[in-house]
């Protein structure tokens, strides 16, 4: 509970685990380096969450992301090492948290890659597995999925986001947002706000309010912290330290908690940013648990 009896409970969800290239996801930083952090396994992938936000207030219920979902099939799930159920994310909501599909009221994309909006249809189906949910997008990176570059192009699965985008606009349900930075909600107790990256994607997402930023791809996990630490998947690298800094500055400024989307171990970290250089103050270790509350 917070001040004057306002209700708002963070938990971090983990439907689901899956597996990329190690070298892909830490760019120039020799393999040496990165497979300490995170050991890679006989084809080089190094095992990575899945991991999505739950945001509960007095009158809402608010997912972050809705991972990779159940409707690649076989040969990409062993391709990728994606381990989990099907309906990983609403079997967790339903048996941890009592929720039903119904009851999400809003859903933040951080962007349009298939491990982030997996889960907006179930089981490959063209209708929302969350029916009610608004469904707060960011136009700009919106449009650039729609026509990605040919080296991005595979990360987006525009076959299957967009009926469902689509299907959401005709329902009157979709926020877009714009520009650089905002808010996502404006009502007291269910403020969020967000500011964008470019490097990763153009225009992706990260959601904070007083507590936390959530990270996404910008830093997936706590061993891309570091500046330098980069991954081969970013559209532009170079890009990215920019926004690492910027981001760092942020956070630092105003004693955010980092959110990890990726990083199996860690869940967040608390840092601080000074004339350039980045510390780590604290790691924050991921229960072995399919969900864990963070704030309350």
């Amino acid at each position: 509970m917070e001040a004057r009896g306002v209700m708002k409970k963070y938990s971090i969800l983990h439907p689901a685990v899956f597996k990329l290239d190690g070298g892909a996801m830490f760019g120039i930083i020799p393999k040496p380096l990165w497979n300490k952090a995170i050991p890679a396994d006989e084809l080089n992938r190094i095992q990575l969450s899945l991991r999505v936000m739950l945001i509960q207030t007095t009158h809402r219920n608010i997912l972050i992301d809705t991972g990779i979902g159940d409707y690649h099939g076989e040969k990409f799930d062993d391709r990728f090492g994606v381990q989990g159920e099907k309906n990983p994310l609403i079997q967790l909501l339903k048996n941890d948290f009592n929720l039903n599909p119904s009851d999400i009221t809003d859903l933040i994309i951080s962007h349009l890659h298939f491990d982030h909006v997996g889960g907006l249809g179930g089981n490959g189906s063209q209708e929302l597995l969350f029916p009610q949910a608004t469904l707060h997008l960011h136009r700009q990176h919106y449009d650039y999925a729609l026509h990605p570059t040919l080296r991005d192009a595979g990360s987006f699965h525009a076959q299957y986001f967009k009926p469902l985008i689509e299907a959401a606009l005709n329902k009157g349900m979709v926020h877009w947002l714009e520009g650089i930075e905002g808010t996502i909600l404006t009502d007291a107790e269910d403020s969020l706000h967000f500011k964008c990256s470019f490097g990763h994607t153009p225009y992706l997402v990260h959601t904070w309010d007083e507590k936390f930023i959530y990270m996404a791809d910008l830093v997936p996990t706590a061993h891309h912290i570091p500046l330098a630490w980069v991954m081969g998947y970013d559209i532009a690298p170079g890009q990215t330290t920019k926004d690492k800094a910027d981001f760092y500055e942020f956070i630092s400024h105003t004693h955010k908690t980092m959110v990890f989307e990726h990083d199996i171990k860690n869940w967040g970290a608390k840092i601080s940013f000074s004339l350039g250089e980045v510390k780590v103050i604290e790691t924050l270790a991921a229960k072995d648990s399919k969900f864990q509350t963070i704030f309350e």
